[in-house]
């Protein structure tokens, strides 16, 4: 006979997967697996907090969309971000704006960045948010399956989330420093 987990608890995992800036992935994935949760039933909360982000974000975006238009200065600094992603984009994918360069834009920065850089790239509102979620969710993956795994080591989730929080700030950091340093003369 199988388990029947409570709504609450399912609630309690989909409120720290709402919190922005992905510290809520550590403790949400904790959370259910402290609660009972199956890896398809979490993964299925973050898809839900990634498409509420949809509905309260887009509006958001429409409106600066709009008043981008309608300014100058912020139509020059509209055109120049288009530009800035293309040109990011190609460094990561090799082709351009393609969906893979703009998956790893989501993946490395965050779902509303995907979605605005797929906007710039011409992808409308389902393939763009298509898009962002995927780098989001592929995003989710590597640091669920990483706090789960680092639990099993230290079997303290307190400090399971502290480490991995710690890592998802200054992994980032070092990544950048280091291919910075690649980049400047004679280093």
């Amino acid at each position: 006979m199988t388990e029947v987990i409570p709504a609450t608890n399912m609630l309690s995992v989909l409120k720290l997967f709402l919190i922005p800036v992905g510290g809520g992935i550590p403790a949400g994935v904790m959370l259910a697996q402290a609660k009972g949760l199956a890896w398809p039933v979490t993964a299925l909360l973050y898809l839900l907090s990634d498409i509420v982000l949809v509905f309260s974000f887009e509006p958001v975006f429409r409106l600066l969309a709009v008043i981008c238009g309608k300014v100058s200065i912020l139509a020059r600094f509209s055109a120049a971000l288009k530009a800035a992603t293309a040109r990011s984009v190609s460094h990561v994918s090799g082709t351009g704006a393609g969906p893979i360069g703009l998956i790893m834009i989501a993946f490395g920065v965050d779902p509303m960045t995907g979605r605005a850089s797929a906007h710039a790239a011409g992808h409308g509102f389902v393939a763009g948010w298509a898009i962002a979620i995927t780098g989001d969710m592929l995003y989710f993956a590597v640091i669920a399956i990483s706090t789960l795994r680092l639990n099993t080591y230290f079997k303290d989730p307190n400090t399971t989330m502290l480490i991995i929080l710690v890592a998802m700030f200054s992994v980032p950091m070092m990544i950048r420093f280091i291919r910075s340093r690649r980049l400047l003369p004679g280093a």
